[in-house]
């Protein structure tokens, strides 16, 4: 990319780490909007789709302080339960990033320790962002389906 002098501008590698909130009891944040049930289906069956809008906090406690937002669809697509796809976007409302998104998407094994998730897209200061987000379950509780997810993000962008 050419500046207005003419110089060439490089690209920029950001890394954070954050941690998505996903409820979905307790004032929840997730909700299933279709599956083999209509909406009392379970994330955990094939063919359910959840609709979000998950806290995206600085540390894995439910209060820590919010940096942004995610918002977007997860769906189980796979027979036995055990996969997501996620296709959400992050929206930033901290000092630093605020405005600014990241799009994330791909397959979330959620029962592996790590997996790795797509970073397609950005705005804002992340604008042309490609990258990826290794995930890690810091806390899951299978009753009632409230889990904190640490992304641990390196990005490329303009």
């Amino acid at each position: 990319m050419g500046g207005l002098d003419g110089q060439i501008l490089g690209p920029k590698e950001t890394h954070m780490v954050f941690y998505l909130q996903d409820w979905e009891t307790d004032n929840a944040t997730s909700v299933p909007v279709a599956g083999t049930n209509g909406t009392l289906s379970s994330v955990l069956n094939f063919g359910t789709i959840m609709v979000v809008d998950d806290a995206v906090t600085e540390g894995p406690d439910r209060q820590s302080k919010q940096v942004g937002r995610a918002q977007g669809i997860y769906v189980n697509l796979a027979l036995d339960g055990s996969d997501l796809h996620l296709l959400f976007s992050v929206v930033f409302t901290n000092e630093k990033y605020n405005g600014s998104t990241l799009e994330i998407q791909g397959a979330d094994r959620f029962f592996l320790k790590y997996r790795e998730v797509s970073v397609v897209a950005g705005t804002g200061l992340f604008r042309y962002a490609r990258g990826h987000a290794v995930l890690e379950t810091v806390y899951l509780d299978l009753p009632t389906l409230n889990a904190v997810i640490k992304f641990n993000v390196t990005v490329h962008h303009y």
